[in-house]
């Protein structure tokens, strides 16, 4: 038995609900419409626009691979950046559910694009495009001993923990704090998360607090400034 359900969202594309945790692992209303709007176009193109050259992304939550596969076709379009992508699962998707998926088909490339990144082994770095680097860790981001960036390097947190209500100890000021830590001074993170508690939680890490449009079927997300 699958540890999720395929279930297809509002843009036609797909996304899958957590049996575990019962909830769906993107909006209803379009995964890789929220992934663009959350992830791609509040968190990574804010650095490109400014010039970037290197751009070092963390992500809680690796999930379908679908924030990872966009980074990725984003890297062979812009080859002067180079892109460092980290990210972190506990719970990794089984590749039949991976293969269920039609990301490949609704972003027109060929599916080994996203297989090729749940296929991969876990803790080893691979340079899956000339300038796309990419490290999976399956270990609890709140207190892995062995992480693989340094403090105060990242640029960008893509943070795509499943929501407070499923997942409250990632929603803490104590988590917010290793995510501070990780962060460059000027970094940032992103999530489609705009509750309250949160954004006090932030704000007492030291963040600041810009609220955005949400995409659509939500009205606010939150992006965080540390400056």
């Amino acid at each position: 038995m699958n540890n999720n359900e395929l279930i297809l969202t509002a843009d036609g594309s797909h996304s899958l609900r957590s049996r575990r945790f019962a909830v769906p692992y993107h909006s209803v209303h379009g995964a890789v419409q929220e992934s663009r709007h959350v992830f791609i176009d509040a968190g990574l193109q804010p650095l490109l626009a400014a010039g970037a050259e290197r751009v070092r992304i963390l992500e809680m939550g690796f999930g379908t691979g679908l924030n990872v596969l966009l980074v990725r076709l984003i890297a062979r379009a812009t080859p002067g950046v180079e892109f460092e992508y980290i990210t972190y699962e506990q719970f990794p998707v089984l590749p039949t559910e991976v293969a269920a998926l039609n990301y490949a088909e609704q972003l027109g490339v060929e599916t080994a694009v996203l297989t090729e990144l749940h296929d991969s082994g876990w803790g080893v770095d691979l340079r899956l495009e000339h300038n796309f680097s990419f490290r999976k860790r399956q270990a609890n981001f709140l207190n892995d001993d062995d992480r693989p960036y340094r403090d105060e390097s990242v640029d960008v947190i893509f943070y795509d923990a499943f929501a407070p209500g499923s997942q409250p100890e990632l929603w803490t000021p104590q988590a917010m704090v290793v995510a501070w830590e990780a962060l460059r001074v000027g970094g940032s993170l992103v999530t489609y998360c705009a509750k309250g508690q949160f954004k006090r939680n932030l704000r007492q890490v030291g963040f600041t607090v810009e609220p955005l449009p949400g995409p659509p079927g939500k009205r606010e997300m939150t992006r965080a400034n540390k400056s």
